[in-house]
């Protein structure tokens, strides 16, 4: 045998093992090939050929490892069991760039599953490994290594801590100033998915000078990249005034309400949520987003989005009232009470109409006027319906029950009040006839109209407890009008003149 056929018995059986494990990662892009890979014994047959000396071989097999490891959490624990990741982790600091990629790929599709697969990354090391690949020069290996790290963060806190005590967040403020776009919107959301756990992390990011940074990038033109920004930007203002308030230094508004405008409904949604998490911390900041001219923005959004989007923006409103009168007041100057009332009838979802009617109930219960602004708008018989419908959710129906009787507590708009009379179960009864028991003794129109609208027939109509608070308000009630006209609108006061006339004798 020549030495040029001994050779070609290896380079058959080189290619055999390329075309076998480019095969192999081909059939990995489907799901629904997975279990019968998995079943036929692909995994250790991938790990042998990931220490191939060959090294394409390598990278195609951690290629299809990562395929086969995203698409279920079983495989992924079956890439930890094979031992295949301390490997990973120990050649990612010695193979060429693309070898890097493939295996923070492979890290990444593990990680993304489950806080313990991501612990599994920790416990060897990979954390450590990826951010070293932060400072290659390649720009595909920082964007792999930096949605690993994302992947990992974002499960919990302490995942999110081992990241940042890795070294991460300077890195990832460095990315986001490379002209590569996909790499600017990676780093964005990783610094996001830190963020979001604990103001210790968020404050550990922000001192690395991201604030800054993520500002710049607000009137970029990807909208991919604005919706991670405004995120980031949203995870940091959520914790605390300070660090809302940094957000609000760096210039973020007004620039940002353009994005409420945008094309992009993620982008939108993100905006409306920084405003939300800002506008909750105090009243200082709500009011400059007022004086920004904010609200309408938020008002506009609502009546041009529908479903989920619409929540950060309704709950926005209600933040903003919550503080104060003065600022409730504007949130009713700016046309929010019918937006909201509007939101109450078109949406569905159960949480969409409980954070509906929590922003009504923190608009209403300051004033009588700030109560008449919500009583015109007919959300009084709606707040009730919603508390009444056994369909609710008990979240709804609790936020339906105290937002209508804190708003009754403030309401002297007689004509909203009637109707409820009518229809409303005892616990609510109260609120209503206590309110008539305020306003009736010192306004003599109110008490005609009472009367020739059916009333004060309704009050006597009422089946009140003695000694109960709703009698005392029924008593007060009673105490307006003449002792004649009170018995005459009284139950039974009709057979009491029928049996009158019977007794009658004519002179």
């Amino acid at each position: 045998m020549s030495q040029r056929q001994i050779i070609q018995v290896f380079e058959q059986y080189q290619k055999s093992r390329m075309h076998f494990v480019q095969t192999v990662a081909d059939l990995a892009t489907r799901p629904q090939n997975t279990e019968i890979l998995q079943n036929a014994g692909v995994m250790p047959m991938l790990h042998s050929l990931m220490l191939d000396t060959v090294p394409s071989i390598q990278q195609t097999a951690a290629l299809a490892l990562g395929r086969l490891a995203e698409h279920s959490d079983s495989l992924a624990e079956a890439v930890v069991k094979e031992d295949i990741l301390p490997q990973l982790v120990q050649s990612l600091a010695s193979q060429n760039r693309f070898y890097k990629k493939a295996a923070a790929f492979v890290l990444r599709a593990v990680a993304k599953h489950s806080p313990e697969l991501s612990k599994a990354v920790v416990d060897c090391g990979g954390v450590d490994a990826l951010v070293l690949c932060l400072e290659e020069f390649d720009p595909g290996v920082k964007e792999a290594a930096a949605w690993a790290l994302g992947c990992i963060a974002r499960h919990n806190a302490s995942l999110a801590q081992s990241v940042v005590e890795a070294g991460a967040a300077p890195l990832l403020v460095l990315c986001l100033l490379e002209p590569e776009m996909a790499l600017k919107r990676i780093a964005a959301s990783t610094l996001s998915d830190i963020c979001k756990h604990t103001p210790e992390l968020a404050q550990t990011v922000v001192d690395t000078g991201t604030i800054a940074h993520l500002a710049q990038m607000i009137l970029s033109r990807d909208a991919k990249l604005k919706r991670q920004v405004f995120s980031a930007l949203s995870q940091i203002s959520k914790h605390s005034i300070g660090l809302a308030e940094m957000v609000i230094e760096s210039e973020v508004f007004p620039a940002a309400f353009v994005s409420l405008k945008d094309p992009d409904e993620y982008v939108r949604k993100n905006v409306a949520t920084l405003m939300r998490e800002v506008a909750k911390q105090t009243p200082e900041l709500s009011q400059l987003i007022v004086n920004c001219g904010g609200l309408s923005k938020v008002i506009d959004y609502l009546g041009e989005s529908h479903g989920q989007p619409r929540l950060p923006g309704i709950m926005m409103l209600g933040y903003v009232a919550a503080h104060n009168e003065s600022l409730a007041m504007a949130v009713i100057l700016c046309k929010g009470v019918p937006q909201l009332a509007l939101c109450l009838s078109e949406e569905q979802e159960q949480i969409i109409k409980t954070a509906t009617v929590w922003s009504i109930g923190q608009i209403g219960h300051h004033t009588p006027e700030h109560a008449k602004a919500v009583a015109t708008a007919g959300l009084l018989p709606k707040l009730l319906e919603l508390y009444m419908d056994a369909s609710s959710s008990e979240d709804l129906q609790a936020k339906s029950k105290k937002a209508l009787e804190n708003i009754l507590k403030k309401c002297t708009y007689i004509p909203a009040l009637e109707p409820l009379l009518y229809d409303a179960p005892s616990n609510i009864l109260k609120h209503v006839v206590c309110q008539f028991s305020k306003v009736l003794p010192h306004d003599s129109k109110a008490r005609r109209l009472f009367v020739t609208s059916g009333g004060l027939k309704k009050v006597q109509e009422i089946d009140a407890e003695p000694g109960s608070a709703l009698q005392e308000y029924i008593k007060a009630i009673n105490s307006c009008f003449p002792e004649e006209i009170v018995r005459y609108y009284s139950p039974g006061y009709s057979e009491v003149l029928l049996q009158q006339l019977e007794s009658y004798q004519p002179a």
